[in-house]
């Protein structure tokens, strides 16, 4: 199975990502773990145009965030904040950077309720001076 990757698809769902990361950083929590290749491709693609990326940021957040590395592995701790705010996960966010869904992992979240992946980024706050573009590997 496959879904889109139109930039609209990633973008929003980038959007609802800041706003539960701005709400996690307010109640003292750690940032949410990106796993979501997907969605991870626009925010790199975001991050390459400084002033977008920062209005995007101020517009979903409320503030400047920053593109961090942040390896791990686990229990995706933010799903249910996410849930609570928007429903269910869409597929996007179970896609490689190519758009191909992964079903299995899918299949968990729905039969579950909850994410295991693994992840290699999150959100910071900033104060502008980090919005400069990153080295894309994807």
């Amino acid at each position: 199975m496959s879904t889109p990757t139109t930039p609209g698809v990633e973008l929003n769902e980038l959007g609802r990502f800041f706003t539960i990361a701005a709400r996690r950083i307010d109640a003292g929590q750690a940032a949410p773990e990106m796993f979501s290749a997907a969605v991870d491709s626009a925010w790199h693609r975001l991050v390459n145009d400084p002033a977008a990326h920062e209005a995007f940021a101020l517009r979903h957040a409320g503030r400047r965030l920053v593109h961090v590395e942040s390896a791990g592995s686990g229990f995706v701790s933010w799903v249910g904040a996410y849930e609570e705010a928007y429903g269910p996960l869409p597929e996007i966010w179970f896609a490689d950077a190519d758009g191909l869904v992964d079903t299995e992992a899918l299949a968990r979240y729905r039969e579950t309720g909850e994410v295991r992946a693994e992840w290699n980024c999150s959100p910071e706050p900033g104060d502008g001076d980090d919005l400069a573009p990153v080295a894309t590997t994807r």
